[in-house]
């Protein structure tokens, strides 16, 4: 029982890594669709955040100047965790879990953020697609919708990103 359980952390920590995609460069299909959801949801900072076992990392980054956190300070692990409906916090200094998180008190202040995770076809978040914004909002039903198809849209580049890179090392 040890053996298994290990073995599946091990396997889900490592996951990212089965798609080849942690630490590579930007790639603009998943900046086009970050560029898109920036524009749609008229927030400053749209980020592909992808969550190991130590980190989140910014495939894509529109509008902050790092390209990883730490997991413990990250929204995005707490959004993993019900990867059926995205995380919403209105406003992070009323929310328990957020309001003394550095990212709220520091730069970059976040107040509002909406993150839909990134469901593989096998079930498993590897991370979030996430908007962040320095002033609390109000996030819709139909934003909450059009948020998960756009995440759904990075999986399904990913997918194929992944799909690509077997076919080649088959041949």
């Amino acid at each position: 029982m040890t053996k298994i359980f290990h073995f599946i952390l091990d396997f889900l920590t490592n996951f990212p890594l089965f798609y080849q995609i942690l630490d590579t460069s930007d790639e603009e299909v998943f900046d086009g669709i970050t560029k898109m959801a920036k524009r749609l949801f008229n927030v400053p900072i749209v980020l592909v955040s992808l969550v190991d076992e130590n980190r989140q990392w910014f495939k894509s980054c529109i509008g902050l100047p790092v390209r990883e956190t730490g997991r413990d300070v990250a929204f995005c692990a707490y959004a993993i965790l019900n990867p059926t409906e995205p995380l919403v916090i209105n406003d992070a200094l009323e929310d328990d879990r957020f309001k003394n998180n550095p990212l709220v008190v520091g730069d970059p202040f976040i107040r509002f953020y909406a993150g839909a995770a990134l469901v593989t076809s096998n079930g498993f978040s590897l991370g979030t697609l996430c908007l962040i914004d320095q002033k609390p909002r109000e996030f819709t039903l139909e934003d909450r919708t059009r948020l998960k198809k756009y995440a759904y849209s990075i999986v399904s580049a990913m997918e194929m990103r992944k799909a690509i890179a077997k076919a080649i090392n088959d041949e």
